[in-house]
């Protein structure tokens, strides 16, 4: 039983994750489960359960962790941003 319920997981994760463009991050908060264990079904469960699933999840897993590095510098500059305008007023 346990094993469907991670195969139907793998697979809804992978689907939501294409369809959305979506960040591990950003599943896992939407799933309410731990970004380890969407990384896991992403990159090691799917890979056995749906072989072309994978291949369309990993494609959007290899871009988002080739712009994390532009994410990161965005929030940076927001929050400093954020934190000038709060002193000039």
């Amino acid at each position: 039983m346990k094993r469907t319920f991670t195969k139907e997981r793998c697979e809804t994760l992978g689907e939501y994750v294409i369809e959305n463009n979506m960040t591990v991050r950003a599943a896992a908060s939407r799933f309410g489960i731990s970004k380890s264990t969407v990384h896991k079904d992403l990159t090691q469960r799917l890979k056995a359960i749906n072989p072309g699933l994978y291949s369309e999840v990993k494609l959007v897993l290899e871009k988002n962790k080739s712009e994390r590095h532009l994410r990161g510098g965005e929030a940076t500059r927001k929050k400093y941003l954020k934190s000038h305008k709060s002193r000039i007023f």
